[in-house]
């Protein structure tokens, strides 16, 4: 859970830090891309992270907040960065589809049950 948490958290803060940091601090070195490349890597790392324990999900039992938590998480990605697809760069599409595989193996690791 916590890698699950820098994932999700990590890009949010960048967003944050680029934001803040280019209106009020002048720093003009922080570009888009440096709030972007984040949200666009972290499904892919998600997407590890959920082969790498799929015997979490498919016992709902002992992790159900891991199969809710990267599935919320996924959603939230998969809209910012098909926004990110369109205007910044064709990149993402690479994340969506990482997003995408996540809902879908998801619901395929429940379904299969415990091994």
């Amino acid at each position: 859970m916590k890698l699950l948490a820098a994932c999700t958290l990590t890009p949010i803060l960048c967003f944050a830090f680029q934001d803040l940091g280019s209106k009020y601090g002048g720093m003009d070195w922080l570009t888009y891309g440096y709030a972007a490349w984040p949200l666009m890597i972290a499904p892919v790392l998600m997407l590890v992270l959920l082969l790498k324990n799929r015997e979490l999900i498919r016992n709902a039992r002992s992790a159900s907040n891991f199969s809710q938590t990267i599935k919320i998480v996924a959603v939230m990605y998969m809209i910012w960065n098909i926004i990110g697809a369109l205007g910044y760069s064709w990149l993402a599409v690479i994340s969506v589809l990482s997003s995408l595989t996540i809902l879908v193996a998801d619901r395929q690791l429940k379904k299969q049950g415990p091994a």
